[in-house]
């Protein structure tokens, strides 16, 4: 395949991708045409949980492929594989977060999520954070705090406003006239921000007080990444309503938002079809969740208590005069340098290294670390090996 191609005929994003040409992924790697093998510490920007093509979900994808496919708009026949899945994620969360939504990605879960919250509150204001990033279809586009990125597409969807994550002041901006809070457990495209003093514990004590509903968007932290299944559990803190997505499928396309039944039953009537969608819930997608969810969870959640032995090599290893600090938890990691240029040699240099490095939505300074979390010890200490000898060439 021509990059050409690639170029002239596929919408972009930027006006300069990366352009490796694929020709497969196991495991920890990527390989290019050339059969080259890249060491992948971005897991497609933390989708891949279980690494590239694990095989007890290629097998959950085969299976249900022989079976079915897509057979019915979604809510109305009642496939296994969704039901299945739901049932799980039911038995896993808080008893508050027992019914699930399945939609095609993130954007769309968070899109729900809004709607739900209006629905239920009868309140139409969205409280949303500084630097939040929570999708780009216009209602999560409306809850971005980055003017710049909004104006081009503007007027979005009305009523929205923000406040500083982890300040408690801007709590009292929060009142009898808001549907929901929404914020992301851990800050992602700001860069890994993590909650301090309480701050969700009191966040969702204010929603209750002037009966708002919090969202927390765990689109990015959750399965596994973090050291817990979702991020909230570290947080004493749970959301009226959760939305997931990226992790969740091993790499294939889905979302999904989670609130109670009594609240999901809202979106079922007056007016019915609160929310439809074609292909959300697909089994075969479905299936890849619930075999994804499965690897995740068995033998007492070993491989996501392991991200945090993870996060510690990491730490451990990657001590540099020109890394600032390391932000995040467990394998949801930035490198921080004192300035963009850093940041950017290391990114574009690792790549010809064959490791997979990528940058983080709105802090330029950064470089993000987020690797399946399958990755071996071995693997990890080679990839900051690496990034250290990059960084030791970097012009001063």
């Amino acid at each position: 395949m021509k990059t050409d191609d690639f170029l002239k005929y596929q919408a972009q994003t930027t006006p300069h991708p990366l352009q490796m040409v694929v020709s497969k992924a196991k495991g920890s790697y990527i390989f290019d045409d050339q059969e080259e093998a890249h060491l992948d510490f971005v897991a497609g920007v933390s989708a891949c949980s279980l690494g590239h093509s694990h095989p007890s979900v290629i097998k959950a994808i085969k299976d249900q492929v022989d079976s079915y496919m897509h057979v019915m708009v979604y809510g109305e026949y009642a496939l296994r594989p969704a039901v299945d899945y739901s049932k799980l994620l039911a038995d896993l969360l808080p008893n508050s977060l027992n019914c699930t939504y399945l939609v095609n990605s993130g954007t769309e879960a968070i899109e729900g999520s809004l709607k739900l919250a209006r629905r239920v509150t009868g309140r139409s204001q969205i409280i949303a954070a500084k630097n939040a990033y929570h999708g780009n279809t216009m209602g999560s586009l409306s809850l971005m705090g980055k003017e710049e990125n909004k104006k081009p597409f503007e007027p979005l969807i009305g009523d929205v406003d923000f406040i500083e994550f982890n300040c408690e002041e801007d709590l009292s901006l929060i009142t009898s006239k808001t549907a929901a809070v929404i914020l992301e457990t851990i800050q992602g495209g700001a860069g890994f921000i993590i909650p301090q003093n309480e701050y969700l514990k009191k966040v969702k004590a204010r929603c209750t007080e002037v009966g708002a509903l919090l969202i927390l968007d765990e689109i990015q932290p959750g399965f596994g990444r973090t050291g817990s299944l979702f991020a909230f559990e570290q947080f004493d803190c749970v959301p009226d309503i959760l939305v997931i997505g990226k992790g969740m499928c091993s790499g294939l396309p889905g979302g999904a938002f989670i609130s109670s039944f009594e609240h999901m039953q809202l979106l079922s009537d007056h007016p019915k079809l609160g929310h439809i969608t074609t292909f959300g819930g697909n089994p075969v997608i479905a299936a890849a969740a619930l075999a994804t969810l499965k690897e995740l969870t068995k033998n007492n959640k070993q491989l996501i208590i392991e991200t945090l032995k993870k996060e510690q090599l990491v730490r451990e290893k990657l001590k540099h005069p020109l890394i600032k600090s390391i932000r995040g938890k467990g394998l949801m990691l930035a490198l921080l340098f004192k300035n963009e240029a850093i940041a950017n040699y290391l990114i574009l240099e690792a790549a010809q290294n064959n490791l997979i490095l990528f940058w983080l939505l709105f802090e330029k300074k950064a470089a993000r670390i987020t690797p399946p979390l399958t990755i071996s010890e071995e693997e990890l200490m080679k990839g900051c090996d690496i990034i250290l000898s990059i960084l030791d060439t970097y012009p001063s």
